[in-house]
């Protein structure tokens, strides 16, 4: 058989084919297989807290420095080290005390033999009265013997006064601490001989520190004193903060102003000097927002995906804003009736087909 009848039996068998067969062949539709099972939700509107992002560091709220009030006295005894933490009255530090105890010690001999003097030269007055009233005292000798009283009564008040000077300078070798708190700084060595006025130590007043956050002056007006702060410092740990103060005036050079916000007082790893990062509130507003899980973040941008009527995915930029509870807020791009993937974006494409099942559904999701 040569070529061309080949060819001819070929056609003609195509041909028998019933007309329906072939129109059925030629319409049939091709399954698309979904590439994803996911969850759809929809935006949410609601209340979110503003709030506003800072830098600082963490400082003693107040620090008192503890001196010598005694002038060139040699320190005996250092009992605190930095990092201690002491009460109020407690004692830091003694000076050496010998050469004033015996001052003191005279000081009192001196106010006894005073006393004595102004007790006979009361008695003295007292008779010179009597005798003056019965005429045998003329009355300058009677105003000598007062004058000599009064002079004695003053000879008392300064040897009383003397006493209580002496008594007031031993005290003061004695060096306690003016309220309770931290050490967090000490100069005070055994052996050495101070000055007046001289610092021995530095105390964190009560153990209190404070946030001192810088805020530029476009947002200062924004903060409000007893705003709720939270803060993270260097170590990791996060401290909830209130703002106490904002400053009155701005930095020249920087152009920014603090906000001092008080830390609880205990701040375990938290140390006075420490960089902290923080978010002061400023206040609540109507967003919409989505999950966390819904955004997905490429080449910088970050992009839904919604759901049609044709179980197909669209790829949406969004603008998005604040995160709180896991929900992040979308300041524009979506609507608030689409129907947004739950999660498993990163895995889809723009024109995916995927079946949706509804939240809670125990069905796996389908592989690509």
């Amino acid at each position: 058989m040569n070529k061309s009848a080949v060819v001819a039996a070929v056609l003609s068998a195509l041909c028998v084919l019933p007309l329906g067969a072939q129109e059925k062949t030629a319409t049939a539709p091709t399954a698309v297989k979904p590439s994803l099972t996911v969850v759809v939700v929809q935006p949410q509107s609601g209340a979110m807290a503003q709030r506003l992002p800072a830098n600082g560091s963490l400082a003693a709220w107040q620090e008192a420095v503890v001196g010598a009030e005694a002038h060139g006295l040699k320190i005996n005894e250092v009992r605190v080290n930095v990092g201690d933490r002491v009460q109020r009255g407690d004692v830091l530090a003694t000076l050496q005390s010998d050469t004033l105890r015996a001052e003191l010690a005279q000081a009192e001999a001196s106010l006894a033999e005073a006393s004595a003097s102004a007790q006979e030269t009361k008695v003295q007055a007292e008779r010179a009265r009597a005798l003056q009233q019965q005429g045998f005292y003329s009355a300058a000798q009677l105003s000598q013997a007062l004058a000599t009283e009064m002079s004695s009564q003053a000879r008392v008040q300064s040897a009383r006064a003397l006493l209580q000077l002496q008594q007031l300078r031993v005290a003061q070798t004695v060096v306690r601490a003016p309220d309770a708190g931290i050490i967090s700084a000490r100069q005070a060595t055994v052996g050495s001989v101070v000055g007046a006025g001289a610092e021995l130590f530095r105390l964190i007043r009560q153990g209190r520190l404070e946030w001192r956050a810088e805020v530029t002056a476009a947002d200062i007006g924004r903060v409000r004193v007893g705003a709720p702060v939270q803060i993270t410092a260097a170590s990791g740990q996060l401290l909830q903060g209130k703002v106490r103060m904002v400053a009155p005036s701005v930095d020249p050079q920087t152009r920014n102003a603090l906000v001092y916000v008080d830390v609880p007082a205990n701040t375990g790893s938290a140390r006075a000097g420490m960089y902290a990062k923080g978010e002061i509130t400023l206040g609540q507003s109507q967003v919409l927002s989505v999950p966390q899980t819904a955004v997905v973040v490429r080449d910088g941008f970050s992009y839904v995906y919604t759901v049609g009527a044709d179980s197909k995915v669209s790829q949406v930029k969004v603008r998005t804003g604040r995160l709180t509870a896991e929900r992040l807020e979308v300041q524009g791009g979506l609507q608030p009736d689409a129907r947004v993937v739950l999660s498993g974006g990163a895995f889809l494409n723009h024109g995916d087909t995927v079946r949706v099942v509804t939240a809670g559904s125990t069905a796996a999701p389908a592989t690509k």
